[in-house]
């Protein structure tokens, strides 16, 4: 490896590396702004100068520029610090001193660098330029006069996001980041870039005004809006929490969250259910706990195992499933079902229903196709993953499926099944690519596995993977999914599935924990719901029993890659709502059949022990297990009817993102915006 001294220190580093890159793995700092490692290089604040021998005796920047062998460079010379002084003043020319006022006040980069490496006054007297405010959509606000044209959102948005609606326009001092057509930024990830602003440029408008970063509450956890399972930072003041951010999770998310999983957490604080709730001549009232335990145990009691379902909604921790497998199943009953859209899959070994290439692993890809899905509104973070790889220009896509924006190019194989049995004597170009992979994967989404003919799908795509040696994948939209499927939430030997539950005459008590993605018109059964939100699932019940949002409570979840993460509590539950695991605790006392656990710890323990891969913190196999793919699925008539994703709505896909105000404000700019392209 090459070798370069950095402030007299020799420091060795990867060929390729930039001289910042090469500093900061001497553990120097370098102040920036425009700079950032995930985005291509702009050297535009001109902030990371040094000094390097041999080169031109002034200073350089060093984002841009590549590190050689030999080479020195000075990071602290009277030279370098003179520079960085002159550049802030510059930068400071024309932005306002409003940071009183400014919602980035606390953690601006701005502002720590100004202190840092700034002057202590300022030789420009002139007045400062004023620039108009642009309209991004109902998420970012903007405040364009204290911008410095760093270019990070505009990258971001071109780069990472696909799609190309913020630019620089003019020249010189007239220069302006803006959104050309004066319209929302159309991407599922697009608030990210109010991370990036090291400026109070773009910033959260839901979250305007709303604390400062002090006075917040900080605890790290797992978002539950998709199955990605992304590593995320909940701010709460008090009982509310205000904001949601991304941490770093190379493995997972990189750095990215959607705009789902940031904002829609003010359906947290609405439509809430805070106690216990019977209803009476038709009519929901408020209960007490004890009188709500007596009527769901009256009325179990008097039922027959065989008589009595299980249906676990999107968004379960692994602990509230636990707990009713072992409550129901300790009362005899067969009928539970964690898989609320009827997807086939269930009774095979785990790899089976896991997306085995990993996340990160999809990026050694070569070939990937999709059917049945759409990964830009299923897993907005894995398809910015996919697009990365394919902007490399090293990764070949073909989709059977719906023809849809994915923000970057693929092959259209087809529209449903046909086209997936036909795939092998098709004359499209992608086959070619295919025969000649050297590392091709399938990715299946739930809407080719949640149809009628689900299970025939699954044959006839798992007779695809194998013929032609492709990894297999099955990604998922349900964020407690591939732990219900895990704990064998499904079935057993003559029980019913979640569908037929609910359907008339199929059960005399349905169970529901949060299950509120089914349509329960038709059941005539006496309904319990568990749940957070006065949702469907609440709409139908007879008795209802408050549990906890996913942010007041601690509860393992298992992404789809089968990888085990724990998410924290960030603050209590609503009024007299309980987590859902203690809630199914209390009714097993009522109901004779008390579960053998008093904590959440010794629950886990149970957990642990009964199924050792939840155990498994925060780890994926570094390789798949034996998959036999001729053994996955089973034969049956396909229909010609097109694959659809599973995702329909993306800002209203669950109950927390329904109750939100900004989630229902971003449907409507999109359904907006869907209207205008029609048209």
């Amino acid at each position: 490896m090459p070798i370069a001294k950095v402030d007299g220190v020799e420091v060795e580093f990867e060929a390729g590396m930039n001289v910042l890159q090469v500093a900061e793995l001497a553990g120097k700092e370098i102040p920036r702004f425009c700079y950032h490692e995930r985005l291509s290089i702009a050297g535009n604040c001109r902030m990371c100068l040094v000094e390097v021998k041999p080169g031109p005796p002034k200073p350089q920047a060093s984002c841009a520029l590549p590190a050689a062998e030999n080479m020195e460079i000075f990071t602290d010379t009277p030279m370098v610090k003179k520079a960085r002084r002159g550049v802030m003043e510059f930068l400071l020319i024309n932005h306002p001193l409003d940071c009183p006022i400014c919602d980035q006040g606390g953690e601006c980069d701005l502002q720590d660098q100004a202190m840092g490496y700034g002057r202590d006054d300022s030789r420009y007297s002139e007045n400062k330029r004023a620039v108009e405010e642009k309209y991004m959509g109902p998420l970012i606000k903007t405040v364009m006069t204290r911008c410095i044209q760093c270019t990070r959102c505009v990258r971001f948005i071109t780069e990472v996001a696909g799609v190309p609606d913020i630019g620089l326009i003019s020249r010189g001092e007239d220069v302006e980041i803006t959104t050309y057509l004066d319209k929302a930024v159309a991407s599922e990830l697009s608030a990210n870039v109010i991370d990036l602003c090291p400026v109070g440029a773009l910033t959260s408008k839901p979250y305007a005004f709303n604390a400062r970063p002090w006075e917040l509450k900080k605890t790290e956890s797992v978002d539950v809006m998709d199955a990605l399972g992304s590593a995320i930072r909940v701010d709460a003041r008090g009982p509310a929490v205000l904001r949601v951010l991304p941490r770093t999770n190379e493995a997972v998310n990189e750095e990215w969250i959607s705009d789902k999983t940031r904002y829609a957490v003010d359906g947290l604080s609405r439509q809430r259910l805070d106690r216990p709730f019977i209803r009476e001549g038709g009519k929901l009232r408020a209960a007490s706990w004890a009188e709500a335990f007596d009527a769901v145990a009256a009325k179990v009691k008097a039922a027959s195992p065989e008589r009595i379902g299980v249906i676990a909604g999107d968004l379960q921790d692994a602990e509230s499933m636990k707990a009713a497998l072992d409550l129901f199943g300790g009362l005899g009953v067969k009928s539970l079902d964690c898989r609320q859209d009827g997807m086939a899959l269930g009774d095979g070994p785990r790899e089976s229903w896991l997306l085995n290439s990993t996340i990160q692993g999809l990026e050694d890809a070569d070939v990937v196709l999709l059917v049945g899905t759409n990964p830009r509104l299923e897993a907005p973070v894995l398809n910015a993953r996919l697009r990365k790889r394919w902007m490399a220009g090293t990764l070949r896509l073909g989709v059977i499926g719906e023809a849809v924006d994915l923000t970057y190019g693929y092959d259209l194989v087809g529209s449903g099944p046909a086209a997936l049995t036909g795939l092998a004597k098709s004359k499209s170009p992608f086959l070619a690519a295919l025969k000649d992979a050297k590392n091709p994967a399938i990715i299946l989404g739930a809407g080719a596995l949640s149809r009628a003919d689900g299970t025939a799908v699954l044959q006839a795509a798992a007779g695809v993977a194998k013929a032609f040696g492709m990894t297999w994948n099955v990604l998922h939209s349900a964020a407690s999914r591939v732990g219900g499927l895990d704990l064998g939430f499904v079935p057993g030997d003559g029980g019913k599935t979640a569908g037929e539950l609910a359907a008339k005459g199929g059960a005399d008590v349905l169970v529901l924990l949060g299950a509120d993605e089914m349509d329960l018109s038709a059941t005539d059964a006496f309904v319990v719901y568990v749940g957070t939100h006065g949702d469907a699932g609440a709409h139908r019940a007879d008795v209802i029993l408050p549990g906890a949002a996913y942010t007041e409570k601690n509860g393992l979840y298992v992404n789809t890659e089968g990888r085990v993460q724990m998410g924290f509590r960030a603050v209590f539950p609503k009024g007299e709502a309980k987590e859902d695991w203690s809630i199914l605790r209390a009714l097993s006392e009522r109901l004779g059949a008390k579960l053998p656990y008093d904590t959440l710890d010794q629950l886990r323990a149970k957990l642990f022990a009964d199924h050792p891969t939840f155990g498994r913190i925060d780890y994926v196999p570094d390789a798949p297990g034996a998959l036999d793919l001729g053994a996955l699925g089973a034969k049956g008539m396909l229909t010609e009817a097109p694959f659809t994703s599973s995702v329909l709505a993306f800002y209203q896909s669950n109950a927390v993102a329904r109750a939100s105000v900004t989630m229902a404000e971003c449907a409507q700019v999109a359904a907006g915006a869907t209207k205008i392209a029609a048209e």
